[in-house]
């Protein structure tokens, strides 16, 4: 295949184009990356990456139908469609304006017969991926391991019964940080996606979870030893392959890692559509990691909230992104991690151009949101409410509780001073109006 073989003709660098028609869907209309807001530019508080496995690897089949999407990339052998692949990916990068891009490393390169024979192909593949690299600029935002599909890790990797199992799983990750490494990855994922259990009754959980953490110590020491500078970030799902999955929340996953000593080492990918499927708001697991300062990337996505399993939608919804970019700029940004696009155009969308057409909308809701929360937070209104319905901890003996100094004695004989406390209104309609001001 000659290296300039175009992939997507006809389509051009996407440009901004902010006075632009409702029809015009191959532009940006809100995503102007040099823009710059509370001193960053949009480009750098956005850090979009687009995720290879389902851009590049889908097919659009799904547990009820055949493959509708037939792309150009996918003919010869493995080793030939999947060197196109990286030429049509790169295509994309470049008239999108991405600056990272993520992947499994069996989206990269296909699996051999044989450990050897996969690691042999993934170094083949990456050599090229670090071309393409270097000659566009594009990097890698992160590197995951796919541990879940091989029938091998039918009853998970980290967690399956059989050592031996785990051991494999322990080898390709091995690779996998190498090749994050050789590829300047600025972050490493881990998904538990067979992390779990189906049945109770044929699982002993104590033990798994204590493998689990003896797999993550093994990944934190070999990190250390190639001396690896990427920042290993854990993605919760509640269930789906599993009935149960170990890294059910945001929450889940904290108190994992910090009941094995491993909070330091780790912090969480989220991604929205599967925090809907844990019953929480799309926001939640965000806010919560943020809030323990364990949030390290968001892989930027949405659901169906009338269905009940992972639709990988792209986001288009300007609430729910406005939340989301508020809570990253209040945390200082999200870098080195970013906003992934871990989302497939649906079955129905089979023209190349609707490859385009969905980033295009996820990121100008994306840029919307960004603006959106610049303007709740310069404002102040919203932080002013804030502040005063916690008022009484800024002073006396509000004070002293948050200062750690109180003590159940203490707050009995305010009581007996200061007799019962007053009704203060929540005031969440007004919270919720003024919310919508800026939408």
């Amino acid at each position: 295949m000659a290296a300039a073989e175009e992939f997507f003709p006809g389509i051009a660098r996407i440009q901004y184009e902010p006075s632009a028609g409702p029809g015009d869907v191959l532009c940006f209309k809100h995503y102007n990356a040099d823009e710059v807001l509370m001193g960053r530019t949009m480009e750098d508080w956005l850090r979009f990456s687009v995720c290879y496995w389902h851009s590049f690897c889908g097919t659009g089949a799904d547990p009820f139908g055949f493959q509708t999407l037939h792309r150009p990339w996918n003919e010869g052998t493995p080793m030939e469609s999947a060197k196109k692949r990286l030429h049509a990916a790169f295509e994309f990068f470049t008239k999108l304006g991405v600056k990272y891009y993520t992947f499994h490393d069996r989206d990269m390169a296909p699996e051999g017969s044989t450990l050897e024979e996969s690691n042999k192909n993934l170094d083949e593949i990456t050599d090229l991926a670090l071309q393409l690299q270097n000659q566009t600029g594009v990097k890698v935002l992160w590197v995951t391991c796919n541990l879940f599909a091989h029938p091998r890790y039918m009853n998970g990797a980290a967690t399956n019964p059989d050592c031996h199992v785990l051991a494999y799983a322990g080898a390709q990750v091995k690779k996998g940080l190498d090749v994050a490494k050789k590829l300047g990855a600025e972050n490493f994922v881990f998904w538990g996606g067979r992390e779990g259990f189906l049945s109770i009754h044929n699982t002993d959980v104590a033990a798994e979870l204590n493998h689990m953490a003896a797999f993550f110590k093994m990944a934190v020491k070999y990190k250390e030893k190639i001396g690896a500078k990427f920042q290993f970030l854990i993605e919760p799902k509640p269930k789906e392959p599993c009935r149960h999955q170990y890294d059910y929340d945001a929450m889940s996953v904290i108190g994992f890692l910090k009941h094995y000593g491993l909070d330091s080492h780790f912090k969480l990918n989220i991604e929205p559509n599967h925090t809907t499927l844990a019953g929480h708001s799309y926001e939640h697991d965000i806010v919560m990691a943020s809030a323990f300062g364990m949030l390290g990337s968001v892989d930027s996505n949405t659901g169906s909230p009338d269905l009940g399993w992972d639709t990988d939608q792209f986001p288009m919804d300007i609430r729910n992104v406005t939340m989301v970019m508020k809570t990253i700029i209040e945390q200082g940004g999200l870098q080195p991690g970013g906003l992934n696009f871990d989302a497939k155009v649906r079955r129905e969308s089979t023209d190349l151009e609707d490859l385009f057409i969905a980033h295009v909308g996820a990121m100008d809701a994306f840029a919307r949101g960004l603006r959106n929360a610049v303007r709740i937070i310069e404002d102040g209104i919203v932080s002013e409410m804030m502040k005063k319905r916690y008022s009484s901890f800024s002073h006396g003996f509000g004070l002293k509780v948050v200062e750690g100094s109180s003590s159940l004695e203490d707050m009995e004989a305010f009581i007996k001073q200061n007799g019962e406390p007053k009704i203060t209104s929540g005031k969440q309609e007004k919270y919720e109006l003024i919310f919508n001001h800026y939408i």
